[in-house]
């Protein structure tokens, strides 16, 4: 009798204990960090939509610690030490130097990537299927990107032989990636001209030496100084002009011909898919990273009448919006 007794007993404590514990788990409040070399406002929110989708509400059972460099990359380390000194349980880094910024400051600490166009050469991960360290999420595929613009603009203008590809030195990641876009150029017929940006005000003479050198078309590689300056880029291309692509699509809305990209919206609740699995207990080593799947083509063809440009029925068919 006291045996049964101590069974049930025990049952009932068992229970008990797993209501405790849920009502505990309930209880908890995950800070997450949020990294970001620029003043990103729309990624932070497209995170913390993500978020709000999967039951995260702000100051309930969340909060959002977001640090930006406003793009001075070199204040990226102390932002990140900042995040790992609050004890944050993720951090979501963008780009190659954030990521990189925040692998430096923790190897403990999990952390969700996005916008990095090879994890595995960058160092980030063992592979793709399993990276094997504190580093998972979301890679941009942006080698591939960045021909495939180049594509689309000869596909669009197929007498192109010179293209310049607007860069930011102070970015690391953008020597690797002009390497491998020459590589693509010149399996297109096409020659490259690297063109560097490092302050707003190079955008004038950079684009009237474009004109002096014969210059056929422009594309540009992923930068904040690019992204703040897409209006600018876009009229100085139609008044030289040039076509030109963009990773932003934004770029058409502003008067730019082309872009070509993977949403950010669809990036960041992919991150914070990640975000969740990690807080309920999964290890980043164990969980493999995605590419980017989903890319849009957006056409301005009020842009490409004004350039003088037929956009190919091909091409017509293939984007997703037509800007008129």
């Amino acid at each position: 009798m006291n045996r049964r007794v101590f069974v049930i007993g025990s049952g009932v404590g068992l229970v008990a204990f797993s209501v405790l514990a849920e009502a505990q788990q309930a209880r908890k409040v995950y800070r997450v960090g949020m990294l970001l070399a620029g003043d990103r406002p729309t990624q932070v929110e497209a995170l913390r939509q993500g978020l709000r989708e999967l039951g995260y509400i702000e100051g309930r059972n969340i909060v959002m610690e977001v640090r930006q460099a406003g793009g001075r990359f070199e204040r990226l380390p102390a932002i990140a030490a900042e995040l790992v000194r609050l004890k944050v349980d993720v951090i979501v880094a963008t780009g190659s130097e954030g990521v990189q910024a925040a692998k430096n400051a923790t190897g403990t600490i999990p952390i969700v990537m996005t916008y990095v166009g090879d994890p595995v050469d960058r160092g980030f991960a063992a592979s793709l299927a399993r990276p094997g360290g504190n580093i998972t999420g979301v890679a941009n595929i942006g080698d591939e990107l960045d021909a495939k613009r180049l594509e689309l603009l000869k596909e669009v203008v197929p007498q192109i032989t010179r293209v310049a590809v607007l860069w930011n030195p102070p970015q690391p990641a953008h020597s690797a990636q002009l390497k491998n876009l020459e590589g693509a150029a010149r399996s297109l017929g096409v020659e490259l001209q690297p063109v560097a940006i490092q302050a707003q005000e190079d955008f004038d003479r950079a684009f009237a030496a474009m004109v002096g050198a014969g210059t056929s078309a422009v594309t540009m590689l992923g930068s904040l100084l690019h992204s703040e300056n897409l209006l600018r880029i876009a009229e100085l291309a139609r008044n030289a002009n040039l076509p030109a692509i963009s990773y932003n699509l934004r770029f058409p809305e502003l008067g730019g011909l082309m872009a070509y990209a993977g949403k950010e919206d669809d990036i960041f609740r992919r991150a914070a898919t990640y975000v969740d699995l990690i807080l309920k207990g999964a290890r980043p080593a164990d969980l493999p990273i995605e590419q980017a799947t989903k890319f849009e083509l957006i056409i301005n063809g009020r842009t490409a009448r004004a350039l003088g440009l037929t956009i190919p029925p091909s091409l017509l068919l293939q984007a997703d919006r037509l800007i008129e």
